[in-house]
């Protein structure tokens, strides 16, 4: 079948711009072949690029004692001791799953454990971060369900928990929903394997799944707005299949063993197209492929379909030569397709050869640059409109406010959500989702348990306030959720999602965003070490809140040592951090007011990392009981969801008509449980560091008393478990 002609308007509908194609011209000295533009649109493509957010990307603090390995391989690594470390990152699947969510969630869950383990880690957690629209919205529903169904059969299938994750709903992503999934691995810390083609003349192996015609242009998809045509696209969604996967991850495993694996990358976004290309230009060599030798399950595909396609469950690696046999054995012992399709040759160039024709010929550094712009930026006039409203709301019925905060989807229990995913699988779950404000699986070294803890989520309403400082916030919280379980927050992972990059005010927000992920992990001394960006989240012009995830890992000693949120029978209840929230950008203002953005938010300051850290050291000598950050829905909100944990009422004195410190928000404000016990040493090693800790209540009997508004237990438990599910029937 003859190729189309490659013209200025085939490649604009290969989302190249007139300069963009003018480059590539200019660069070759000749027209493309049409297999040469497939491959310079994806790796040029924003999803494959970054070309709008590299510039600002380099700014994040990145290296730290412990980090081995940073951004720029498929996942971070991050050394915990005793020569282990962890592997992480997060990804988006954002596109694909709003056309098509079941199998647009599952292949994400596919493609961020194949990342993971193509380090040369075995994943051993799972996190899901999700945003969907209106719960009203006649797609919710829909969405919802296909998504969790995707996650939870792909991950339990493939035998991994998933362990913590965040869900919330807002009509910015009614067009655009989010799917950002978190994989963590373990591994020795001194035998990671990185994505690199080094070694003239050694061969490159194709591993896993034979290549179809699924997912072509999936990067490009991913690279562009929706409009109200957009599942027509539903072609180029992945399929996956877990348990292709599991194989794939044993035999990769087993391969490592050895000696003989000298790179190997994950075919994930563009295919085979960025994996052989990254490869070479991460050693600075070139490759020489012969696409006749790769498994095909399609007849009569061209050059162009086998580099483009995005089937999933397939590595690209490179042998030592003389010992591709031995590779070959293991992956044939798995029933796994493998086949030698190339070689790395010294032209620092990617050559594809199919039917004994060069199809393509292109510079593998001229690939991999891509393109760096930097795209104006423009302050939207809403957030200093924002900021000169003031919050100006008189307080109503206390029980009828928590009744509707507690009902409210993005603050109600997610437990019909995980419930759905297998959390215990591996038997190393030790805080399970819903238990504790971070999740925490253990790792086992000789006779020692240590934790690994994970939070993943992100406060857009406050990123959309105010980009650097509710991103600020963001990372704040995620500290502070692994401080409640006693664990030092280590490093992050992130993935950005924002609109339309071509708008200076979408590109200020994520400039700022960026800013504020900088300053607040230098802050905290939590580094970056991998992460995502996803750009044109946007339906007909109309673009998502700002929704920059940070998913951060921590560590703890002592499983043993591991704090939870619930309440016991007879603990003393107080507030760590200032007893008054702030009540902009709070889900009081939203949920029961439905008022519009107003006031500034609190800023983060390094006394708040100190409270955090107050709160981590004594969740680990057990001077506090459980711990639990004050965040949605603020302090009412915070108390009755350790009571419903432990089962037990509470009796809390506050000042009902103070409205901030019922439902205010801001960093660092926990809700703690105390034994009597350990009451004065706690206030006078609270007051030595200059931490604010203020007694207000105790845990006790069936009736949960805020001030003057009292229910039964029960009560409040039905609504906060049932309100997700019936908001969405």
């Amino acid at each position: 079948m003859s190729e189309p002609q490659v013209t200025s308007e085939l490649a604009a509908e290969h989302g190249l711009t007139e300069k963009e194609y003018q480059k590539l011209l200019d660069k070759l000295g000749r027209t493309p072949s049409y297999t040469e533009l497939g491959i310079v649109s994806v790796m040029w493509s924003e999803h494959c690029s970054y070309k709008s957010s590299r510039i600002h990307l380099k700014n994040l603090p990145t290296a730290g004692p412990r980090v081995i390995q940073g951004p720029g391989e498929n996942a971070g690594v991050v050394d915990i001791g005793d020569n282990q470390a962890v592997v992480f990152k997060m990804e988006s699947h954002n596109h694909p799953s709003f056309i098509e969510p079941y199998q647009g969630a599952a292949t994400g869950v596919g493609g961020i454990c194949r990342d993971v383990f193509t380090m040369g880690a075995r994943p051993i957690a799972l996190a899901d971060c999700l945003r969907f629209g209106e719960a009203s919205h006649p797609k919710t529903s829909f969405l919802v369900n296909g998504v969790v169904a995707g996650i939870s059969g792909y991950g339990n299938s493939f035998g991994v928990p998933t362990i913590a994750g965040d869900v919330s709903f807002d009509s910015s992503y009614n067009g655009n929903n989010l799917v950002n999934a978190f994989c963590l691995g373990l591994a020795p810390a001194d035998k990671i394997f990185l994505g690199t083609a080094s070694g003239v003349g050694n061969p490159i192996l194709y591993v896993g799944a034979k290549t179809g015609r699924d997912g072509i242009h999936g990067a490009t998809m991913a690279s562009a707005e929706f409009d109200d045509d957009s599942e027509e696209q539903r072609p180029a969604v992945q399929v996956g299949d877990p348990f292709m996967e599991k194989l794939l991850l044993e035999a990769c495993l087993e391969l490592m063993q050895t000696d003989c694996l000298v790179g190997i990358q994950d075919m994930g976004a563009a295919g085979l197209t960025s994996s052989s290309v990254e490869m070479a230009d991460r050693a600075g060599s070139g490759v020489s492929l012969d696409l006749d030798k790769v498994p095909m399950r399609e007849t009569k595909m061209s050059a162009y379909e086998i580099m483009l396609s995005e089937s999933q469950e397939r590595m690209l690696m490179v042998v030592h030569k003389g010992r591709e046999q031995e590779a070959i054995d293991v992956f044939t012992k798995w029933d796994l397709d493998v086949s030698v399709i190339g070689e790395v040759t010294d032209t620092g160039r990617v050559v594809v050869s199919r039917s004994g024709k060069i199809q393509a010929d292109l510079p593998a550094d001229f690939l991999a640059e891509g393109l760096v712009y930097e795209r104006p930026t423009k302050r939207p006039t809403y957030v200093d409109e924002i900021a000169s409203r003031k919050v100006s709301v008189e307080a109503g019925d206390t029980l009828s406010e928590i009744r509707v905060l507690l009902s409210a989807p993005t603050i109600a229990s997610k437990r019909w959500v995980y419930e759905q995913y297998d959390h215990n699988v591996r038997h190393g779950t030790v805080i399970r989702p819903g238990a504790a404000d971070a999740g925490m699986v253990r790792v086992l070294s000789g006779e020692k348990e240590k934790g690994v803890a994970v939070t993943a989520g992100c406060n857009e309403r406050a990123v959309y306030m105010d980009a650097f400082e509710g991103t600020r916030i963001t990372v704040a919280e995620a500290y502070a959720n692994l401080a409640c379980v006693g664990a030092e927050g280590l490093s992050v992972t992130n993935c950005l999602n924002f609109g339309n990059p071509e708008k200076p005010e979408i590109m200020w927000q994520f400039a700022e965003a960026v800013r504020g992920i900088s300053d607040a992990c230098t802050l905290l001394g939590t580094p970056v070490v991998s992460g995502n960006v996803s750009l044109y989240n946007e339906t007909n012009g109309e673009g998502i809140k700002p929704t920059p995830m940070i998913a951060m890992v921590g560590l703890i000693e002592d499983v043993a040592l591991a704090g939870g949120m619930a309440f016991s029978d007879g603990d003393l209840i107080a507030v760590v951090g200032s007893l008054e929230g702030n009540l902009a950008g709070s889900s009081y203002l939203d949920y029961v007011h439905h008022s519009k953005e107003c006031g500034v938010l609190t800023k983060l300051t390094k006394s708040h990392k100190e409270t955090m850290d107050f709160v981590r050291d004594h969740v680990r000598t057990k001077g506090i009981s459980c711990a639990h950050d004050i965040s949605d829905g603020g302090l009412a909100i915070a108390v009755i969801e350790s009571c419903i944990a432990g089962g037990v009422g509470a009796q809390v004195d506050v000042d009902t008509g103070s409205l901030s410190t019922l439902y205010g928000e801001g960093p660092a404000r926990f809700v703690i449980g105390i034994a009597h016990a350990n009451k004065n040493a706690l206030l006078a090693a609270a007051a030595s560091r200059g931490v604010e800790l203020n007694i207000i209540g105790e845990a006790s009997g069936d009736k949960v008393r805020i001030g003057d508004a009292v229910s039964a237990l029960t009560d409040y438990e039905d609504l906060y478990e049932n309100a997700f599910a019936n908001a969405l029937s």
